[in-house]
């Protein structure tokens, strides 16, 4: 995320949007749909893709921007309601609060728009970017639209990039380094598997399906597949490609300057390297009726699905179905978990320090900022080995700014006060693994409503993160076990308990999950981050966010005694870091969750201790002592 949009920046959005209009006039439309992915569906951008961002000013993760030819519309949810408003200006563009009663969401406000353009007998014209929009979001707004008179229409240009490279602005904008990190591969004794390996693990799921060709658009897919990593995206090491995977063959397609002669001579004895522009070309000379493409509609965008449509019934038969890689991914092997343990302990290490040291400046009276929290957390991170970068943007935010879910780059002008909440949500990537965790810290003396909260917020994780489950439960199961306490109290939080986390990826993987709308199921091998909070704008807001990996649990202490039991699952943990004691009231917690708390001080104590310095120790000895 970046800072808050300046006024001079919000004259330039005013300027951006009458040049997207007059583009809307050129090309027949009533109004253009910006997503905020580019066309391979990441959610964390390039900065030359980012265009919702740079038309509208908004920095979120996540959010549509509409413009039609008189009004704008910017689509947030619960996450970013306060940052939307902060970013956008009112004049220029509405916040639509999705899920707030009395917001529209994108789909409402099309449907909408389409009726009252019916009524003057036309049809409303939507464009978009097909590379931009999956062919599940395609086809979710095709559905509903339509019957409205609203009809999606496809630019092969993205409209955006064509504002930007007419206009003065685009020199300023538009960043030379699009595709050119280098390239590094990944040993065996990182990811436990081989390219070869996993090429045929691949082939074998096709070959089960009845497919013999998987196009693969996602980035984190294709990394993974070729143990290859590279920093094209900030904070997630992944580089710009495209692949193809065939019964036979299999195929790269990136900027092949940046690779150098060994890892030219390791990809080539896995796959055939082309430039990124012969995609399109590649796919379409390998298409024949004898062979069916499978595509997965949520990891596939509406351009690839056109390449392929346009040549079905003649060339080639399309499967619909899940992409196999993206389980494979998921599931990640005894290495693979064995190397996320390492760097969350790291990770675990230094948020640790960073918490001694906040309070040892609070406890001296020196004055901190949000800057000073997040480039300090940055320095213990680095003096770690292997540590590569990031995992995103550090969100320290103090007072009124912690209720901002994802808040954006620490300000170096709001200073931790007395009687505040300090909300920090860091990670980072090792070469061994990718981290992410929260903690909320009281600064000074908290009153008996932080404890409160703080301590119900403690609780639904607890409940989270000792639940044990059988075989077959989803994540939309978990997310209601987890708010279960909150909810008895009145209290509820917008985002998702949980998300998925790549080992040496993205800090945001699937399939898994934990929200109510995720279907996946958990199985062993999975990461998961476990994270309820409580917002409240004005005043302050409580995450607190542990990384887990599944483990099955063993047999004898499994609940089935069944001659076939089912297999239970739970959650280690991979984050050891403690809580702020000053927030938890112990009399509101019952036998178990206390009892899960001591285990959870217990193994704290044991996994850091031998790396502290003597200090250190006897200050995280009073931290897990309640």
């Amino acid at each position: 995320m970046t800072d808050l949009l300046s006024p001079s920046q919000l004259t330039t959005v005013a300027a951006k949007l009458e040049v997207l209009r007059s583009l809307l006039d050129t090309h027949n439309l009533d109004a253009y749909l910006i997503p905020s992915a580019d066309e391979h569906l990441n959610e964390y951008l390039p900065e030359v893709k980012q265009r919702r961002k740079w038309i509208s000013g908004f920095t979120g993760s996540a959010g549509d921007f509409l413009v039609g030819c008189e009004k704008s519309w910017l689509f947030a949810d619960s996450r970013y309601y306060e940052q939307a408003e902060l970013e956008t200006d009112a004049s220029l563009i509405q916040v639509a609060k999705v899920g707030l009663e009395g917001h529209q969401t994108l789909e409402e406000t099309l449907e909408a728009l389409g009726r009252e353009a019916h009524t003057t007998g036309k049809a409303f014209r939507l464009g978009y970017d097909p590379f931009t929009l999956s062919v599940n979001q395609f086809r979710a707004l095709q559905k509903r639209l339509e019957p409205c008179g609203v009809s999606l229409e496809a630019v092969s240009e993205n409209l955006v990039d064509v504002v930007r490279s007419r206009h003065p602005w685009s020199k300023l904008d538009q960043p030379s380094d699009y595709a050119q990190s280098p390239l590094f591969y990944l040993p065996d004794a990182l990811t436990g598997e081989s390219i070869s390996a996993k090429l045929q693990r691949v082939r074998e799921k096709l070959a089960n399906l009845g497919a013999q060709i998987l196009p693969i658009t996602k980035l984190d897919q294709i990394a993974w597949l070729c143990n290859t990593r590279g920093w094209d995206v900030a904070y997630n090491p992944v580089f710009i490609a495209y692949a193809i995977v065939t019964a036979d063959a299999a195929f790269l397609f990136t900027n092949l300057n940046r690779i150098d002669a060994d890892l030219r001579q390791i990809l080539e004895a896995n796959v055939t390297l082309r430039p990124y522009e012969a995609y399109a070309e590649t796919l379409a000379s390998l298409l024949s009726p004898a062979n069916r493409v499978l595509i997965d509609r949520k990891h596939t965008t509406m351009g690839t699905y056109h390449l392929l449509k346009s040549a079905e019934s003649e060339r080639c038969k399309i499967l619909e179905t899940a992409n196999p890689i993206e389980e494979m991914k998921a599931r990640k092997n005894a290495i693979e978990v064995e190397q996320m343990q390492a760097a969350n302990l790291k990770a675990s290490r230094a948020k640790t320090r960073t918490m001694k040291w906040v309070l040892d400046q609070l406890a001296t009276g020196n004055s901190l900022t949000e800057a000073d929290i997040a480039a300090t957390i940055e320095h213990y991170y680095r003096e770690e080995a292997d540590f590569q970068g990031l995992s995103f943007n550090t969100i320290a935010g103090t007072g009124a700014n912690s209720s901002i879910v994802h808040y954006g780059t620490p300000n170096p002008q709001a200073v931790l006060q007395s009687g505040d909440l300090l909300l920090l949500d860091s990670g980072a990537q090792y070469a061994s693994g990718t981290t992410d965790d929260t903690r909320t810290i009281a600064i000074g003396t908290p009153t008996s409503e932080q404890i409160e909260r703080y301590t119900e917020v403690l609780k639904a994780h607890i409940n989270c993160a000792m639940q044990k489950f059988p075989k077959g439960t989803t994540g939309a199961q978990l997310d209601g076990i987890t708010r279960s306490t909150l909810w008895h109290s009145g209290l509820d939080y917008g985002h998702g308990t949980g998300h998925g986390v790549g080992a040496f990826l993205n800090v945001h993987e699937g399939p898994n999950g934990i929200s109510k709308r995720v279907s996946q199921v958990l199985e062993p091998g999975m990461v998961t981050s476990i994270e309820p909070g409580y917002y409240k704008p004005g005043w302050g807001g409580i995450r607190i966010e542990n990384l887990y990996v599944v483990k099955e649990v063993p047999s004898e202490q499994a609940a089935d005694s069944d001659d076939a039991p089912t297999p239970w699952y739970w959650f280690e943990s991979l984050t050891y870091i403690p809580f702020d004691k000053r927030l938890i009231d112990p009399n509101r917690l019952d036998k178990r969750q206390r009892e899960w708390l001591d285990r959870y001080h217990q193994s704290i104590l044991e996994k850091l201790s031998p790396s502290l310095s003597p200090d250190e120790i006897t200050w995280l000895h009073d931290a897990c002592t309640l």
